[in-house]
């Protein structure tokens, strides 16, 4: 990776408080580039490899955020940030902006907007697609919502993990990523549907996949998840648990717009009555799911990898 044009001296020093499965390979991307970067997790092993790589481990988030001009929550959902944000506000320093790249509800995201602007703090919510491999490649889709003026500021930093776009005022990038995470999670269902009766039916689902992709079917669903399914290789990208929290947040959205999704609710059910041993299984194992509601099917000779 090229390193950032500019000495780590001239560059803004980073915060990132949530170095799991995604925020870890972020985090990564911002060291690689030339960050000063100081980070934070619940479970402190799962920073031991950022700090290694260069990274400052701080002891609370509260000392990750102290003298950061920029920082980057990456947790579970919109309750965690509100509740570290609530932890560390005081911590930050004046003029700092706040990019939260978790998935959360939009008025969750609006409440985090009003609570540090009432301490002159800026903010964007700047949730991400992409998954593992897009976090680690930095070419995660990344959709935020703020002012034109906070986004310039963050544009250099968030390209460095992927491709930015501005989609709105506060509040608009979850809105962005709740439609994103509804096309997801309803082309998954309907993949693991068509994979399903292909072999159900008599033929080859190896080549069906294969006759669909270059069509109007063909998608990066298809050709990454598709294979996953072929292969029963359901070990953790995005999680069910993600998705289903994810789905949950898209109906609340639904509702407080006055509107109806029922392919969403059907789509949210489904993920939802997945069994519990699969919340930390890759979302594309929705076909799981779909194979226990026919019993004796199943698609493919493979064992499950889940874990």
């Amino acid at each position: 990776m090229t390193q950032h044009k500019n000495s780590p001296e001239n560059l803004p020093c980073i915060a990132f408080l949530g170095t799991g499965l995604m925020g870890g390979p972020m985090a990564d991307r911002l060291l690689k580039t030339g960050y000063r970067v100081t980070v934070w997790n619940r479970t402190t092993a799962k920073t031991d490899a950022l700090v290694a790589a260069g990274a400052t481990r701080a002891a609370t988030p509260a000392d990750a955020v102290a003298g950061a001009a920029i920082i980057i929550t990456m947790l579970e959902a919109g309750p965690v940030v509100a509740e570290v944000i609530a932890a560390v506000i005081g911590a930050i320093a004046p003029g700092a902006l706040v990019i939260d790249m978790s998935s959360t509800r939009q008025d969750e995201a609006l409440a985090l907007h009003a609570v540090l602007a009432a301490r002159g703090i800026a903010c964007l919510d700047a949730p991400v697609s992409g998954g593992v491999l897009g976090a680690q490649a930095g070419s995660l889709a990344i959709m935020v919502g703020g002012t034109v003026a906070d986004f310039e500021r963050a544009l250099e930093v968030l390209q460095v993990m992927g491709r930015p776009t501005r989609v709105g005022q506060p509040g608009s990038g979850q809105v962005a990523k709740l439609c994103n995470q509804l096309i997801v999670g309803a082309t998954l269902s309907v993949i693991a549907e068509a994979l399903l009766l292909a072999q159900a039916a008599g033929a080859d689902p190896v080549a069906v996949r294969q006759a669909l992709r270059g069509g109007f079917a063909e998608s990066r669903l298809l050709e990454v998840h598709g294979q996953r399914m072929l292969e029963r290789d359901f070990r953790a990208g995005g999680q069910v648990r993600s998705q289903a929290k994810d789905l949950d947040n898209v109906l609340v959205a639904a509702a407080d717009a006055g509107i109806a999704l029922p392919l969403a609710a059907l789509v949210q059910a489904a993920y939802r009555a997945l069994p519990d041993a699969l919340a930390g299984a890759d979302q594309s194992a929705i076909l799981l799911g779909l194979e226990l509601a026919n019993p004796g099917m199943r698609l493919g000779q493979q064992d499950d990898q889940v874990t």
